[in-house]
C-alpha cells in the first residue's frame, strides 16, 4: 500500500512539473515600429462592471490602436452606455439567428465592422498592462500564425479562489508541451491575436458559429489550415477577474466546458493531467489516516502539492495562501464543477451561460 500511494503521489507531482511551462509573453517596453492597422474587437453581454477597466487600459496602451470596437450582445444593463462614454465604436449586434451562439455572433459582427490588418479579440473582463498590445504583436510577429493568452486570474473574494485548481488545469491544457503537435490544438478565447488574412482564410467565427467551445474549435480550424497556433500565459501583461458576480456564475462559467473541452487534448496531456489530479485527490486523506503506515507519504505528498501550487500560482493567478495550503477546498469545487458539467452535457444536452441556453452541439435554445 505504501508503495502504491507513494507512486501515485510521485507521478502526480512529476506530472505537474512536466505540464507547467513558464510560457510567458516576452515584454516589449521599447517603442515598436509597427506599420499595420490594428483592430480590437470586444464582444460584451452584461459587462457594465468590466467595461471601464478594460477600455481605460486599452486607451493607455503604448502603441496606437486604430479601431476599438465594442459589440453589445443585447445587454440588460448599462454596458453599451458605458462603452459609448469612452468614445469607442459601439454597436448592438443584430438579433441572434438560429445556428449561432451569442459570442460567436457578436465577434463575427465586430469583425465585419473592422478594417485592421491585425485583429485582437478580447473578452470584456480582460485587463492589460500598458505594453501588453505591443508585446502581443511582437510575439505574434516572431511566432507567426495566431496566438492566444491564458490571462493571470486576479481574485478578490474567498469564493473566487475556489477556481485555483481549474485555473491550473486550464494552463496545463493550453501550454502543455504535448500540445505542440496536436492538430486539434485550441485557442484561449479571452485574448486572441490573428492576422486578418489568416482569419479570412479559415472563415473566422462564421465557420464555428454553432460551437459552444468556440475558442477550441477556432484553434483547430487554424491548425487544419496550416496556420500555427501558440498559447501563452499572461503573467505581467494580461489578466482578468473571471467571476466577481457570485458563486453561481463561477459554477456555470466553469461547468459549461469543463468536460467537453477535454476531447480536443492530446492523449499524453490528458494522461498527465489525470495523474496530477489523482495525486491531488488522494493526498488530503492523510488527515483520516494518522497513525497508519501511509500517513507519512500522504502528508509529505500533500505538502509538496501545496508547494508546487504556490510556485505555479506566481504565474497563473492570485489565490493567496489559504487555498494552496488547504487545496482540498479547490478539489471539492473542481469535483462539483465536473459533476455539474457532466449533468448538463450528458443529461440536459445543453448548458446555461449569461441567461442563454446553448445546446451541447451548438444550437441555441
Amino acid at each position: 500500500m505504501i508503495v502504491i500511494i507513494s507512486s501515485i503521489l510521485s507521478l502526480g507531482l512529476l506530472s505537474g512539473i512536466i505540464l507547467f511551462r513558464k510560457n510567458t509573453i516576452p515584454v516589449r517596453k521599447e517603442p515598436l515600429d509597427w506599420h499595420e492597422t490594428i483592430s480590437v474587437i470586444i464582444p460584451a453581454r452584461n459587462e457594465e462592471k468590466n467595461m471601464p477597466e478594460l477600455l481605460e487600459s486599452l486607451l493607455k496602451q503604448s502603441i496606437k490602436i486604430d479601431e476599438l470596437i465594442v459589440v453589445d450582445d443585447h445587454s440588460e444593463d448599462r454596458t453599451k452606455t458605458i462603452a459609448e462614454s469612452y468614445g469607442v465604436n459601439v454597436f448592438t449586434a443584430p438579433e441572434l439567428p438560429d445556428g449561432w451562439t451569442g459570442k460567436t455572433w457578436a465577434v463575427w459582427n465586430g469583425y465585419l465592422q473592422s478594417h485592421g490588418e491585425t485583429l485582437v479579440f478580447l473578452d470584456a473582463d480582460i485587463r492589460l498592462a500598458e505594453t501588453a498590445i505591443q508585446s502581443l504583436l511582437l510575439a505574434q510577429k516572431n511566432q507567426g500564425g495566431v496566438l492566444s493568452v491564458v490571462p493571470c486570474h486576479i481574485t478578490e473574494k474567498f469564493y473566487e479562489k475556489f477556481a485555483m485548481v481549474l485555473n491550473l488545469l486550464g494552463v496545463f491544457a493550453f501550454t502543455s508541451p504535448f500540445e505542440a503537435r496536436n492538430k486539434e490544438k485550441g485557442l484561449y478565447g479571452a485574448c486572441i491575436v490573428a492576422k486578418r488574412a489568416d482569419y479570412d482564410k479559415i472563415g473566422g467565427h462564421q465557420r464555428i458559429r454553432s460551437e459552444m467551445l468556440d475558442d477550441l474549435n477556432l484553434g483547430a480550424s487554424f491548425q487544419n489550415a496550416g496556420i500555427k497556433v501558440t498559447n501563452y500565459i499572461g503573467h505581467g501583461l494580461v489578466s482578468f477577474r473571471m467571476y466577481p458576480g457570485g458563486f453561481k456564475s463561477e459554477l456555470e462559467g466553469f461547468a459549461k466546458g469543463a468536460v467537453l473541452s477535454t476531447a480536443s487534448l492530446n492523449k499524453y496531456t490528458l494522461f498527465t493531467i489525470i495523474l496530477w489530479i489523482l495525486g491531488l485527490i488522494v493526498s488530503p486523506s492523510w488527515f483520516f489516516l494518522i497513525g497508519h503506515p501511509v500517513f507519512f507519504p500522504l502528508f509529505i505528498g500533500y505538502i509538496l502539492y501545496a508547494v508546487e501550487m504556490i510556485y505555479i500560482n506566481r504565474f497563473v493567478g492570485r489565490f493567496g495562501l489559504i487555498h494552496p495550503v488547504f487545496h482540498f477546498l479547490s478539489v471539492i469545487f473542481f469535483l462539483i464543477v465536473v459533476a455539474y458539467s457532466l449533468y448538463q452535457a450528458v443529461f440536459r444536452k445543453k448548458v446555461i451561460w449569461k441567461g442563454r441556453y446553448i445546446r451541447v452541439r451548438g444550437d441555441k435554445s
